[in-house]
């Protein structure tokens, strides 16, 4: 049995479970309830002592409250049942409303069914009037828009291309059935029989007239290319293309409609216009540089004879005739008006000029082709920009970016033409209009850049630097043409002046190179007798010819560098003198030649070269002192010599006083030595040594006051010297040299002043 205590526990917990289903039967008091209480509290604190008189006080007011609600309750049950009967009748209300709305809705019903049939047949009838509306629009679009007038299709029958107003007439006519084949209309509509006899009509009219209009431009481009060019005499020019551009530029409209039309067929018309022209242009290319190449041999050839037979040959030399501005006597027809589209520029103004003076001639003889150059790019360059122009314009280059690729002839593919696109694709470069005009002009002109190199090429070969005339007159024109800017256009002319300007910088580079080496390879002639070496008279040739070539020049990159390379070959041959087997003193020749480059360096003031001019006065001083340390001891050389073992002695540590003890060098050997150069004898040793230096020194560069100033101001020193030695090592000998300083200062003036 279980123990009472396993009996309790059960109970226990039942208990607890009660207790807490009470506590949560309960509602928390709210603050309202609890300040209530508190006042109820506060109101009966007397009898809060009293706990039963307390409960029993608030027993007899709790009966109290519920015996007032039921008196209250029983008062109110009247209006109760007065409150239920007015809900019963509300009630009865409501359902005659319903009944009343049901037999209305009733009566709409019929009448809705009767409006929806009125709404179907109008919406009917509305459509079948716009229906009618619509079709009349179409029939008059048809009937009007697709209509070609009588007068425009006369003009495309007759093709008739023999004037201009027969060229402006057919140009609208052409726009006019272009304007009604690329009408928008339906598709269903061209199964229609009139609408495609119609079209049929049209695409005739416009086979008929494409074929018509190509062979008429076609053989405009055929006579072109096969007329003859004006002959202009002496003259380095090419005729004005102005006339066929004027002849062809009406066709410009027609050239755009078929453009648009048959692109197929308008792009076979820039090949065939380069095939013709281009033969034309050769011609007169061709020409024009032979002309040129006679200029430069008649003046060359003149130039010679000037220089043989003297001044009053001087005219025997074929003038180079320039073309003159409209408006002056002796302008050949054409070159007045210039040519179309030709761009204005200082430098080609420049060049444009008359024929130099017989004095500038004179006075520039080396460069007598510059003009005859400047002339020929001046032809060139208006000659380009005028035909590019005209094919941007007649062409319609650069209208998209299509050209260069219907040019290389991908216009068609599959046999199909390929229309342009109406928008340029977006991974088009913006530079193939440019490439396209390039491509047709280097068809044209394909003659022009070799003939243009051979003719540089001849140019080169009229004088040493003629490499670098080149290269300043083609960066002058290059540079002329571009403009500040450092980015040039793309252009057919710019391309092939690049091409060629890199081509004489390599070959001005490649003269340089060979200019150096010849200079640093020359070697002095075995019977030189001193004076300006052959290598640098060269260089100072070389070096006022290129300044004066580029006296109007803005670009000195190239020279500036090639005047370095000069010099320094011109200062590695005069140091190889030093290993030189000749009968010359070294010294002296170095000398002269260091202080010739100076002097001229110092006239000509080039920036370039300015480290090349102090290092030549350097090394001009370094050669005059080592002569004067070599020949300055000749006139007193037994004394030179005996002191020269002093000063070996005392370097050897021999104390001063006891160097006369030395038996070579005693006082005794010394007397000996003293009294072989008395003042005759030394003043005639200077006078010769003042002849030897006059035979070595040569009279262009007048150092003989310079040299023989230094060697005295050595003599002067030695003497110091030797005095000096005498007085450490020789004191209270009473040995003193048979001159004193004013006999050596006296000799050194008369001497001087003999030989003024």
């Amino acid at each position: 049995m279980p123990t009472p205590t396993g009996m309790q526990r059960p109970q226990e917990h039942g208990q607890e479970a009660e207790l807490q289903e009470g506590l949560s039967a309960f509602q928390e008091v709210t603050p309202e309830e609890a300040a209530a209480v508190l006042a109820l509290l506060e109101e009966h604190e007397p009898l809060l002592n009293h706990s039963v008189a307390f409960a029993e006080h608030l027993g007899q007011e709790l009966q109290g409250l519920e015996e007032a609600n039921l008196r209250a309750i029983i008062s109110s049950e009247q209006q109760v049942a007065q409150l239920l009967s007015a809900l019963d009748e509300a009630l009865a209300e409501v359902g005659r409303v319903e009944e009343t709305l049901r037999v209305c809705d009733e009566l709409l019903e019929a009448v809705r069914q009767q409006m929806e049939h009125i709404h179907r047949d109008s919406s009917l009838l509305h459509r079948l009037a716009s229906n009618r509306t619509r079709l009349m629009d179409e029939i008059v679009f048809l009937t009007s828009q697709l209509q070609l007038s009588q007068e425009h299709h006369t003009a495309l029958s007759r093709a008739d291309l023999s004037s201009p107003a027969a060229i402006r007439a057919c140009t609208a006519a052409a726009q006019a059935l272009s304007s009604c084949m690329d009408l928008p209309i339906h598709p269903s509509y061209r199964k229609l029989q009139a609408v495609a006899e119609q079209l049929i009509l049209f695409e005739t009219l416009k086979q008929n007239f494409e074929s018509a209009f190509i062979h008429h431009i076609t053989n405009i481009f055929e006579l072109q290319g096969n007329s003859q060019a004006p002959a202009l005499g002496h003259s380095v020019a090419v005729p004005s293309h102005g006339p066929h551009h004027e002849e062809l530029l009406p066709y410009t409209p027609l050239m755009a409609w078929l453009r648009n039309t048959s692109p197929a067929l308008f792009w076979d018309l820039p090949k065939v216009y380069s095939q013709n022209l281009g033969r034309l242009y050769e011609r007169e290319i061709k020409a024009l540089f032979e002309q040129a190449k006679m200029s430069l041999s008649g003046r060359r050839k003149g130039s010679e004879s000037a220089g043989n037979l003297g001044e009053a040959n001087r005219d025997q030399a074929a003038p180079v005739e320039f073309p003159q501005e409209q408006g002056k006597p002796g302008g050949h027809a054409g070159q007045g008006e210039h040519r179309q589209g030709e761009c204005q520029n200082p430098w080609w103004t420049r060049t444009c000029s008359s024929v130099p003076s017989e004095s500038q001639r004179v006075s520039r003889p080396k460069v007598f082709f510059q003009q005859v150059l400047e002339q020929v790019l001046s032809e060139i360059q208006p000659l380009c920009t005028s035909e590019q122009q005209f094919l941007q314009e007649f062409f319609w280059l650069g209208c998209d970016s299509v050209e260069l690729q219907a040019l290389e002839g991908s216009a068609t593919k599959g046999g199909e033409p390929m229309a342009p696109p109406e928008d340029p694709p977006h991974t088009k470069t913006r530079s193939q209009p440019e490439e396209a005009t390039t491509h047709l002009l280097s068809e044209i002109f394909s003659c022009l850049e070799l003939e243009l190199r051979a003719f540089l090429d001849v140019c080169s070969t009229l004088h040493p630097l003629g490499c670098l005339q080149v290269l300043v007159t083609l960066s002058d024109s290059v540079f002329g043409t571009w403009g500040p800017s450092s980015a040039p256009p793309l252009s057919f002319l710019d391309s092939l002046l690049g091409n060629v300007l890199l081509l004489a910088k390599s070959n001005f580079n490649k003269c340089i190179g060979t200019l150096c080496k010849e200079i640093e390879e020359a070697r002095p002639p075995s019977r030189m007798r001193g004076g300006v070496l052959p290598c640098v008279s060269r260089f100072q040739e070389l070096l006022a010819s290129s300044e004066e070539m580029l006296r109007t020049s803005r670009r000195r990159g190239e020279l500036d560098k090639a005047q370095l390379r000069l010099a320094s070959s011109v200062f590695s041959s005069i140091n190889s003198l030093s290993s030189a087997n000749l009968k010359v003193n070294t010294d002296m020749v170095m000398m002269e030649n260091f202080h010739h480059i100076h002097n001229f360096l110092c006239q000509r003031n080039i920036p370039c070269l300015e480290s090349k001019k102090r290092e030549a006065k350097q090394r001009s001083r370094e050669h005059m002192e080592k002569y004067v340390t070599t020949h300055v001891g000749q006139p007193l050389e037994r004394l030179k010599n005996f002191f020269e073992g002093v000063k070996a002695r005392l370097a050897q540590g021999v104390k001063e006083e006891e160097v006369s003890f030395q038996l070579a060098y005693s006082k005794q050997e010394l007397r000996k030595v003293v009294e072989k150069y008395p003042g005759k004898e030394v003043k005639r040793a200077l006078e010769t040594l003042y002849r030897t230096i006059h035979k070595h020194l040569s009279p262009e560069e007048n150092l003989l006051p310079v040299v023989w100033q230094a060697m005295e101001q050595g003599f002067i020193r030695q003497y110091r010297e030797f005095e000096d030695l005498i007085q450490r090592c020789y004191a209270g000998a009473g040995i003193a040299l048979d001159f004193t300083m004013e006999d050596l200062l006296s000799y050194f003036n008369s001497i001087t002043t003999s030989n003024m």
